[in-house]
């Protein structure tokens, strides 16, 4: 049982994945509407917000958007930032708002900690969208295939903290403003779509594992101690009149 779930989590990944990491194209898209996309999914919702979130996912593959809409949508959220909806986690969690921040350098620890290094940093940085997605895949991939389920290279409760302090923490923002600027739905149920997974995947970690999942006040009280300390180590060397300074 625990391989089937593991396999079937990794299936329903691969399919968000691709839906951002590249544009739609009408075979993809027949694919979701021919599969009644997001009914498939291995984790499916029981609450009203969740049921919601898959209603609307549903709701926007029943729509007919134009491929070059969609494409106008795919290119403003992750490719041009043309509605301030950056993919990468530097963008929503620093203080500056700037790519290639802090949370970049600790997500490439974590990645580098279980075995796992993105392909070029060149074309897309470690805290992209699309990488922490992947890296959650692989994750599970690599996953014990018998004994306790998420039993792998990577601790249940190191992923639990994953999603707690990295992508299930900035996710909602980042969807608000895609839903309030796209001008389809698909993209606003996606992300909706996207957190509502992760939701249950946590709570699926919580009730196996037993790993409270935090709330989100919580996650921010933390998340704010770390940037401080962050600024604390960080602090300008101040020079004093009549002393030599550094000779470089």
């Amino acid at each position: 049982m625990e391989t089937e779930l593991r396999n079937a989590l990794v299936e329903d990944l691969d399919q968000l994945i691709r839906l951002h990491d590249r544009e739609l194209d009408a075979g993809t898209l027949a694919a979701l509407r021919s599969a009644a996309f997001p009914d498939g999914l291995a984790l499916s919702a029981a609450d009203e917000p969740g049921e919601t979130a898959y209603a609307n996912m549903a709701a926007a593959l029943r729509e007919n958007p134009t491929l070059d809409e969609l494409a106008a949508d795919y290119a403003a959220i992750y490719l041009n930032n043309s509605f301030g909806t950056s993919p990468y986690e530097s963008v929503w969690l620093s203080d500056d708002h700037l790519a290639c921040d802090r949370p970049m350098f600790e997500l490439r620890e974590i990645y580098a900690a279980a075995g796992w290094r993105v392909g070029d940093w060149r074309r897309r940085f470690d805290d992209h969208l699309v990488l922490q997605l992947q890296y959650l895949r692989q994750a599970l991939a690599n996953a014990a295939p018998q004994g306790y389920f998420l039993r792998g290279a990577v601790d249940p409760e190191e992923l639990a903290r994953f999603v707690d302090e990295h992508l299930g923490y900035w996710l909602p923002d980042w969807g608000q403003r895609v839903s309030s600027h796209c001008g389809t739905r698909f993209y606003a149920a996606l992300a909706e779509l996207t957190y509502v997974w992760l939701l249950l995947f946590r709570e699926l970690l919580a009730e196996i594992h037993d790993l409270p999942l935090p709330s989100r006040e919580q996650m921010g009280e933390k998340i704010n101690r770390k940037l401080a300390l962050d600024k604390a180590e960080i602090a300008p060397v101040r020079f004093m009149p009549g002393v030599q300074g550094p000779s470089w």
